[in-house]
């Protein structure tokens, strides 16, 4: 029998307890509902049917283009961020000294004009925020996994596993946007945009803007009405530092596996989704058939293909799938995913910098891209992943 304090099983591993609870809702609520229970940070995650949520910090970093800022007893230390900044983060994560660790948090698109020699158009902001959780919950249909580095912490959780509840549905009382803010500005921009492609300065751009939110919101009651309308390759929700965000990504970036195995999943190509079977089929067959999105789809497989070569061993590099349809929510999408294996002297932090934005801008040189982007922004990127 394992050993118990207080009640709870104190299972494998020197430091973090362990239990598990019935999870009587499901697991996308039931993380919004962890969110709004507990006290402090947090970063709810959620990937192939599972919702972890982390909260608190056994370790915790920040990085700068200067330097990496951690801290694992109470005082910060400040370390510098060096020419791989993703390596340093790596060795700083294994010498956190918690053992069977898992890391939450975000980095920022501004972290891509760094890896790619551009620290300057980085700026003066954080580039990422990352915390190993002290008191941690992964959700599956009527499971939950609970694990704390404090006997009470674990207790305080199993009580509020078993609070959980379905909420009453509720929307905003006035309109919270103005999507035509800053309408003039961007349609200059995607002019310009047009005017790169066809000078052949640029193969493919994508743009995004600022849209600015009148009064408070409710990030997860967004989150959750969100997800319940959409069915993302991953989601999150999360309150670290400064930053409260919220968000859905029908792709993922980068993968890696405990084997060596990476795969990106590049979608490129969009049609809507009506509800109606015929219409939808339609519209596949018009995604399918229609030149610029082929285009602009093989564009993104070649991309991804020279991604991983650069981190991959060679002749290890193929396209497992091309030019699958991807339901996600309201569209369907072109989608294709890259593999490959890591070359012996790569890891997974090699990968996600080889794969992070601007380089996702695929089939175009990097650094002419990076400077383009910062040409035309108006505010920082900032977080664009957790």
């Amino acid at each position: 029998m394992p050993e118990q304090r207080n009640g709870l099983p104190v299972l494998d591993g020197p430091r973090y307890a362990r239990t598990s609870k019935r999870l009587g809702v499901d697991p996308i609520t039931g993380g919004v509902g962890l969110a709004r229970l507990g006290s402090g940070p947090f970063v709810l995650y959620e990937r192939q049917g599972e919702v972890g949520v982390g909260f608190g910090a056994a370790a915790e970093i920040v990085l700068d283009r200067h330097h990496i800022r951690i801290r694992t007893d109470g005082d910060w230390r400040r370390v510098p961020a060096g020419d791989e900044p993703l390596q340093r983060l790596r060795e700083l994560l294994a010498d956190t000294g918690t053992p069977d660790w898992r890391v939450y948090g975000w980095l920022g698109f501004e972290l891509s004009y760094l890896l790619h020699g551009m620290p300057e158009a980085a700026g003066d902001t954080t580039l990422g925020h990352l915390v190993v959780p002290a008191v941690e919950a992964r959700l599956t249909a009527g499971n939950a996994e609970l694990r704390a580095l404090r006997l009470d912490d674990l207790a305080d959780l199993c009580d509020q596993v078993e609070q959980l509840e379905y909420p009453a549905d509720t929307r905003p009382s006035v309109e919270l946007t103005d999507e035509l803010a800053g309408a003039e500005e961007y349609q200059k921009i995607v002019a310009a945009a047009v005017a790169d492609i066809k000078d052949r300065q640029l193969r493919k751009v994508i743009l995004s803007r600022v849209v600015p939110v009148r009064g408070a919101v409710d990030l997860p009651a967004s989150y959750r009405a969100g997800r319940r309308g959409n069915t993302p390759a991953r989601s999150f929700l999360l309150e670290l530092g400064d930053l409260r965000a919220v968000g859905f990504s029908p792709e993922t970036v980068v993968e890696v596996h405990a084997d060596g195995t990476v795969s990106t999943q590049p979608l490129a190509g969009t049609r809507a989704l009506t509800g109606d079977l015929a219409r939808d089929a339609q519209l596949r067959e018009e995604l399918l058939n229609d030149p610029k999105e082929i285009y602009e789809h093989a564009v993104s497989v070649h991309g991804a293909q020279h991604e991983l070569g650069e981190v991959c061993a060679p002749g290890s590099v193929l396209v497992e799938e091309f030019m699958g349809v991807r339901q996600r929510g309201s569209v369907q999408h072109l989608a294709s995913r890259v593999t490959g294996r890591l070359a012996p002297d790569r890891n997974g932090w090699h990968a996600l910098a080889g794969c992070s934005p601007p380089s996702r801008r695929p089939g175009c040189p990097r650094r002419p891209p990076a400077r383009r982007s910062t040409a035309t922004s108006r505010a920082s990127a900032g977080c664009t992943a957790a």
